[in-house]
């Protein structure tokens, strides 16, 4: 009958079959019963943790049976991974757990069974998260507690204070918030903490100032404010302080300078204000100082020559004044010296010049006078040099390379005159050369393109003259940036002038160039995106074979003499964005491949001798006559249409104002084919100090320009406040460009159906809040209604392609380090960051994130040499509003740990 009706009920088992299946259950609760207390915690332990690479596996109760059988001296759960236990006692002292990620929490059944004895516990690098789990306050031996690079969140809970044996507390790079926590100073044993990385506010508690055995304290990258309390000067054994990278509203504490054991002292980019103390050339043993980025005033003070142990002074970006002190040439020790973006006047002191140690000099962007030291690297030590935009003057020292170390020689924007050392052409060890805006005078001495590390070389807008273009610049085998522009070299352009495997940016405009211009070709300009040569005497056709210059996005021949047809090939290149041929004699008729070339931005051939693309004659004077009227009558029609569309732009501003974007409009902002462009608008993911006017100014014309991919043109941005982001301007789409088609093409279903725009508005604007130190950060995005802009963290170091195989169009104007340097530590360091970056996509994300073309170009290299995943197909997405429940865009990140 339960049959017939589907609701069956089991047949009941006989009796012994039933005491048969509680057998095996009865052994185990037996067993555990009598199971150590030791055992017991572990297995507890791991039953509140989840661990799906299964790094616990081996914690069981049938492992620990097993190895009981033989009658091991020390307790079998001792050698379980991460368990360290007393060789006296065998009792679990140290539980280390570090890097396996897990997640979960820490049971209080675990922490109680644990509590006797643990005094080391280390859950950190893992992926834990939520509110810190209070349980750990019952393990009252806890000598040593680390949960640093994990993601707990809320607030820090009370009860740490119960922890009265800590002696390390270390909760460096989490999401904590709030207060910091209420009760340190009752931890009177410890001696490092660590609570930097999250985002606690408020204070910094005065209580701090009685843990009279610290040694190490690092609070920076939180949200703190207030005032820097002159307790912390009662930290007498303190070593190592780090409280920068906050926001508070002080100057720093003169009782600091009673730190008499202190070796490091960073209050970096902490909005401190006020002169710089004086009573800090108290701390004999300080070997680094960083006070850059703040609203410091006044002089540096004399007194600080007598910290004799320095080796690190770093006090740029902020608001200091007067005259470098002669005292800091005392410094022996000195490697580093950073005072740029500062006002400091003077002369640099000749002793700085005789630093026996000194290694990095920058001095940029003040107002310093004078020549630099002629003992200026001497030492044979000097790596780096950077002493652009001042108004140095006097010959550049001959001696600066004398240990064959100097990698960067920064000199622009000076008055620096005389001819340029013969000695820097043989630094085999130059990779980044800057000596433009200068008097600089004689020839280009040769033996630059035989550097094997150089990859930038400017001396534009100087007087060099004489000699031409050394043939070996050209022919170079690692230069990737070389500008010329600005000096009368004269000559003509080496036939193998395009030679250079690697070179990306050839810049050679008003230069007294004649001669023609070479042909490229069948592996000339393999990498080359950007070519000037605007304002010479050249003559002669455009080499026909320019179409192998695959990746060319500016050409720029202005204001020469060149003169034939203008060659189609031109209108094929995938990427070509800007072209000016302006000013020349050239003839024929402009190649019909421009009309459907996608990624033409700025196109101008006036001033030559076209004809119509119909004409088929009329001579050099009716062609004339008629490019004149053409041009005219272009320009009384362009200006009567921009008054119109200028009119009806505000209109339709003002009447959609609020409203959401319209059926059928695809990329970001509902942008269709034929709308108007409008005032620039900013959606930034974070608090940014520039607008939008400000980007879109940085992407007027090709000077920026450091790459091109297969969505768009990339830009080296520097903001008016001097922070440099890369900028992707976003290619239109053909339908965008085609303004006078009879009609668009028809939408997608995918773009009207069910709001596409606002899903793709909604998912970007998550990604601009995810944060992961090994993901690129998007600042955000600009639009007009027409040109989009994405806002993105700049790499100096350019990508991985870029720096193992040497070849890409990414970061010409700042490459990465010599291809020799990149060992395997850091190719391991960069594996790892990768692969932390894509299993956070995938583990982490929610909903997941698939990247879909992770491969070394995408994958970017910031300035210590972090990878970071980059590339995510946000461009294609904004450009079309696809769904993107398969992929998404460029995630943020979190500053990378100590």
């Amino acid at each position: 009958m339960a049959a017939a009706t589907g609701t069956s009920s089991p047949s009941p088992l006989p009796l012994h079959g039933g005491l048969l299946l509680l057998l095996p259950l009865l052994a185990i609760t037996t067993a555990a019963s009598s199971a150590p207390l030791p055992l017991l915690a572990l297995l507890s332990l791991k039953l509140s943790l989840r661990d799906p690479a299964g790094a616990l596996r081996p914690w069981t109760y049938a492992a620990a049976a097993s190895a009981g059988a033989t009658r091991s001296l020390a307790p079998p759960w001792c050698a379980w991974p991460g368990v360290s236990c007393d060789a006296a006692t065998g009792d679990i002292v140290g539980i280390d757990l570090s890097r396996r990620n897990l997640s979960g929490t820490v049971s209080a059944t675990a922490a109680r069974l644990l509590a006797p004895t643990l005094t080391a516990l280390n859950l950190s690098a893992n992926a834990f998260a939520g509110e810190f789990p209070p349980a750990v306050f019952q393990l009252r031996r806890l000598e040593v507690l680390d949960v640093s690079h994990n993601f707990f969140n809320g607030t820090f809970p009370d009860g740490i204070a119960m922890l009265g044996a800590l002696t390390a507390l270390d909760a460096f790079s989490n999401c904590f918030v709030g207060a910091l926590p209420r009760g340190l100073g009752e931890l009177r044993r410890l001696e490092r903490l660590n609570l930097g990385g999250s985002y606690f506010n408020g204070s910094i508690p005065a209580e701090v100032g009685q843990l009279s055995r610290l040694r190490f304290l690092h609070l920076s990258g939180n949200a703190l404010t207030g005032r820097l309390l002159p307790e912390l000067g009662e930290l007498a054994s303190l070593e190592h302080l780090e409280i920068g990278y906050n926001a508070y509203d002080s100057h720093i504490p003169p009782e600091l300078g009673n730190l008499t054991q202190l070796r490091y002292l960073d209050i970096a980019v902490a909005n401190v204000t006020g002169p710089l103390p004086p009573e800090l050339g108290e701390l004999a043993r300080l070997e680094a100082l960083f006070l850059f980025k703040n609203r410091l005033a006044g002089a540096i003070p004399p007194q600080w020559s007598r910290l004799r142990a320095l080796q690190v002074l770093d006090l740029s970006d902020n608001l200091l004044a007067g005259a470098i002190p002669a005292g800091l040439g005392d410094l022996g020790n000195l490697t580093t010296l950073n005072l740029m973006s500062n006002f400091l006047s003077g002369t640099v002191p000749p002793s700085i010049g005789a630093l026996p140690s000194l290694e990095v000099l920058q001095l940029w962007n003040n107002s310093l006078t004078g020549r630099l030291p002629e003992s200026l690297g001497a030492s044979g030590r000097l790596v780096r040099v950077d002493v652009s935009t001042n108004s140095l003057s006097g010959p550049i020292p001959a001696g600066m390379c004398s240990g064959n170390r100097l990698a960067r020689l920064i000199l622009f924007d000076n008055r620096f005159d005389s001819a340029i050392p013969a000695s820097l052409a043989g630094c085999s060890s130059l990779w980044r050369v800057r000596l433009a805006s200068n008097r600089l005078s004689g020839t280009i001495p040769a033996g630059f393109g035989a550097i094997r590390n150089l990859t930038y070389l400017d001396l534009s807008s100087n007087s060099l003259t004489g000699g031409g273009i050394p043939a070996d610049l050209v022919t170079s085998p690692s230069l990737e940036y070389l500008n010329i522009s600005g000096n009368p070299v004269g000559g003509a352009l080496p036939n193998v002038s395009w030679q250079a495997p690697k070179l990306q940016v050839f810049a050679a405009s008003k230069c007294a160039l004649d001669g023609e211009v070479p042909a490229f070709g069948a592996t000339g300009c393999s990498n080359l995106y950007r070519l000037e040569l605007a304002g010479n005497d050249l003559t002669g056709a455009i080499p026909d074979d320019i179409g192998v210059c695959k990746r060319l996005v500016s050409l720029r021949l202005q204001h020469n003499q060149l003169t034939g047809e203008i060659p189609a090939e031109l209108a094929g290149l995938p990427s070509i964005t800007e072209v000016d041929l302006s000013w020349n004699a050239l003839t024929g008729a402009v190649p019909p491949g421009f009309a459907n070339c996608t990624t033409l931005e700025t196109f101008d051939v006036s001033f030559n001798h076209l004809a119509p693309a119909d004409s088929r004659g009329g001579g050099e004077g009716s062609s004339a006559r008629h490019n004149a009227a053409m041009w005219v009558s272009a320009a009384a029609v362009a200006v009567a249409g921009m008054t119109v569309l200028a009119v009806t732009a505000r209109w339709l501003q003002w009447r959609d104002d609020g409203a959401a974007a319209p059926e059928g409009s695809g990329g970001m902002g509902g942008a269709r084919a034929n709308v108007v462009a409008g005032p620039w608008r900013m959606t930034a993911f974070q608090k940014l100090s520039f607008t939008a006017d400000d980007v879109a100014r940085c992407v007027e014309g090709s000077g920026g320009i450091v790459g091109a991919g297969s969505s768009g043109t990339v830009y080296r941005a520097k903001m008016p406040n001097g922070e440099v982001i890369a900028v992707k301007k976003l290619w239109q789409a053909a339908a965008q460009k085609e303004a006078a088609a009879p009609e668009p093409p028809p939408p997608r279903k995918d773009q009207v159906d069910g709001d596409g725009g606002k899903r793709v508005l909604a998912e970007v604007e998550v990604l601009g809040h995810l944060r992961h130190r090994n993901i690129v950060r998007l600042l955000g995005w600009c639009t007009n209604g027409e040109a989009t802009l994405l806002l993105y963290e700049y790499m100096p170091n350019g990508s991985l392609e870029d720096l193992l195989h040497g070849v890409g169009a990414g970061a010409a104007a700042a490459r990465a380090k010599p291809k020799a340097r990149l060992g395997w530590d850091a190719r391991h360091r960069i594996a790892v960051g990768v692969a932390q970056g894509v299993s956070y996509l995938h583990h982490d994300c929610r909903p997941a994130v698939a990247h879909r073309d992770l491969k070394p170009s995408n994958i970017l290299l910031d300035a210590d040499m972090e990878a970071r995943v980059a590339d995510f197909g946000v461009a294609k997405a904004l450009r079309g509003a696809a769904p993107m429940s398969a992929v998404a865009g460029s995630c943020g990140y979190i500053a990378p740990g100590e």
